[in-house]
């Protein structure tokens, strides 16, 4: 798609930016830029830390399954089946 962009059209596609923002706008614009690009490559790091994650834990619980534990709390004094 920018394979057919020369230097020439780069220079005036920098102009019109250089006129539409002005220069004053242009490094709080890519300090912005710069900052979301941070913070999008930070979460698709985060997902994919997610994905690992729950693959490796996957099988895990997928191959034990146990009957559910009765929940006894020991500051009510009761049993699961009591209520306070």
């Amino acid at each position: 798609m920018l394979g057919n962009l020369s230097g020439w059209h780069l220079l005036i596609i920098l102009a019109v930016i250089l006129l539409l923002f002005g220069a004053a706008k242009l490094p709080a614009l890519a300090k912005s830029m710069g900052q979301s690009a941070r913070v999008f490559k930070g979460e698709m790091k985060a997902m994919k830390d997610d994905d690992v994650k729950s693959d490796a834990a996957a099988p895990d619980t997928a191959a034990s399954v146990e009957a559910p534990v009765a929940d006894v709390r020991s500051d009510t004094g009761g049993t699961a089946g009591s209520k306070s």
